[in-house]
C-alpha cells in the first residue's frame, strides 16, 4: 500500500492502494501521462468492451478492466455472463457477474 494517484477514466485520481494501481508519485506526473508525454493505453484509446472502465497499472499489460456492472467479465470485459440457472455453465461464477 502507497499513497499515488492513478489514471481511471481518463483523469488522475490520487489516494491509497497498492503499487501496482496507483504507479504515479505525484499528481503532476500523472498529468503528464495523461497529457501523451507518458504511455497510457487507457487515455490512448480505451480496451475495455461493453461499457467496461480502465485503469492504468503498470507498464505491461497497462491496464486493468473493471466490468462490474456491464453483464460482461474477462481481461477486456468480452465474455457474457453466464446465467445463475445455465447448467452447462462449468467452473467458478466470475465475481463480476454477481449481482446484489
Amino acid at each position: 500500500m502507497r499513497y499515488g494517484c492513478r489514471i481511471y477514466n481518463a483523469q488522475c485520481s490520487c489516494g491509497y492502494g497498492c503499487k501496482a494501481e496507483y504507479r504515479y508519485d505525484t499528481n503532476e506526473d500523472c498529468k503528464l501521462a495523461l497529457r501523451g508525454r507518458l504511455n497510457d493505453i487507457c487515455y490512448r484509446s480505451n480496451p475495455c468492451l461493453h461499457g467496461g472502465s480502465c485503469s492504468q497499472i503498470s507498464p505491461n499489460p497497462g491496464f486493468k478492466c473493471r466490468c462490474e456492472g456491464t453483464g460482461y467479465y474477462g481481461t477486456r470485459c468480452e465474455k457474457s455472463c453466464p446465467a445463475s440457472n445455465n447448467l452447462r455453465y462449468r467452473g467458478p461464477f466470475p465475481y463480476e457477474c454477481v449481482v446484489i
